[in-house]
């Protein structure tokens, strides 16, 4: 059997994650497809879109198929606390290092799972594309726009794919709003409001989690996930986009932060749909859930995580209907995001959340923290 490798830098919390549920994948199947039938495409900023060849899209004795099995494993994890990836490395029988120059000249390597503080990511990506590796970095995909362009760039150029770790399209309440949204069964979306708060972060001013350069502010750290939720349901066509940004917020429990730890933010869609995110770290309770309002119905997910999860559904013409959580048949959400990752590989696709959906989460982000300083609204793209 084919084997498919994975090289991990950054032992924290996160790549421990990573790592643990990639070892779980065991095997992929590249599913039997026609072998060059998706070819992608490249632009200069945008990132990749895909096209697909009308020659090539038949089936019968001349089409050619791939349907070849592989074995998914961790070889070796880097990271400058060695112990730390000298203990995940003994957890999930692997080699360990300091040095992640070391992943990248390791032949049995395929692919780099990047789970360093966020404002290393860019560095990392663009040596390992060097490398001829396919890269997959955890959110937020990179802090500044020059860095999102650097890594699109660098994995067109070497000719590798990019993936960025915005779970939450594989968790189950995420990804049943968005399809019940896409199914056209409620209508035309028309809003959207996510809440996700909580309390102050701990740790010491110089803790790279409290620099904005450095982690993005929880607008990125934390919120990519909510801005790309957003993006991914009011984006029904495919040239729908987020056009405008308007946000407020502050600085109130975290002075030692240079960003604000409370965000109202609103994003304005090119086909009239607007989204909204309640953020912040002032919440003694916290919480998490939303709404989406359609032409023809609402469908409320009032916690999204929990034994109480569920989405609500009322329609106008006075139906209803209750989904709990628990009734939707998902795998793990962050297995499942490395899994759809290596299969795209294989499969010569798109990975399923591109490094252009990291750069667009990237920016809305920043596009807020401008209208926060600014008080105007702000046109996208910056």
């Amino acid at each position: 059997m084919k084997k498919f490798g994975l090289g991990l830098i950054g032992c924290g919390g996160m790549g421990r994650s990573l790592a643990t549920n990639a070892n779980q994948i065991k095997q992929v199947k590249a599913r039997p497809q026609l072998v060059s039938e998706t070819t992608l495409t490249w632009g200069s900023s945008t990132g990749p879109t895909e096209s697909v060849n009308p020659s090539l899209d038949r089936e019968g004795a001349d089409a050619e198929y791939s349907d070849d099995e592989y074995d998914v494993g961790v070889v070796a994890v880097s990271d400058l606390d060695i112990s730390l990836a000298k203990s995940l490395a003994s957890d999930i029988s692997a080699e360990f290092t300091d040095d992640y120059l070391d992943l990248l000249v390791d032949d049995r390597i395929d692919a780099i799972l990047i789970a360093t503080p966020p404002f290393l990511h860019a560095d990392i990506a663009v040596e390992a594309a060097a490398a001829g590796k396919h890269i997959f970095t955890e959110k937020p995909m990179a802090t500044t726009l020059i860095d999102c362009d650097r890594m699109i760039r660098s994995a067109e150029s070497h000719g590798v794919q990019l993936g960025v770790g915005l779970v939450c399209r594989f968790h189950a309440v995420h990804s049943t709003i968005r399809q019940l949204v896409h199914s056209g069964t409620y209508g035309r979306p028309i809003s959207m409001k996510v809440h996700r708060t909580g309390g102050p972060w701990s740790g010491e001013p110089c803790h790279w989690r409290m620099k904005r350069d450095q982690c993005g502010g929880f607008l990125m750290e934390v919120n990519a996930h909510e801005i790309d939720f957003m993006r991914w349901t009011l984006g029904v066509g495919t040239e729908d986009r987020v056009s405008s940004v308007h946000a407020s917020g502050g600085i109130y429990l975290q002075p030692h932060t240079d960003y604000a730890d409370l965000v109202f933010l609103t994003m304005r869609f090119t086909n009239g749909a607007i989204g909204f995110l309640h953020a912040g770290q002032v919440s003694a309770l916290g919480g998490y859930g939303g709404a989406v309002d359609c032409e023809k119905g609402s469908l409320h997910f009032p916690t999204i995580w929990g034994e109480n999860s569920q989405i609500q559904i009322h329609t106008f013409d006075g139906q209803t209907e209750t989904i709990p959580a628990t009734e939707i048949a998902v795998d793990s959400p962050v297995k499942a995001e490395i899994q759809a990752f290596i299969e795209a590989i294989l499969q010569g696709q798109l990975p399923p959340v591109t490094g252009t959906d990291g750069r667009a989460a990237t920016e809305i982000a920043l596009a807020a923290y401008q209208s926060i300083r600014t008080g105007q609204v702000v046109n996208l793209p910056l």
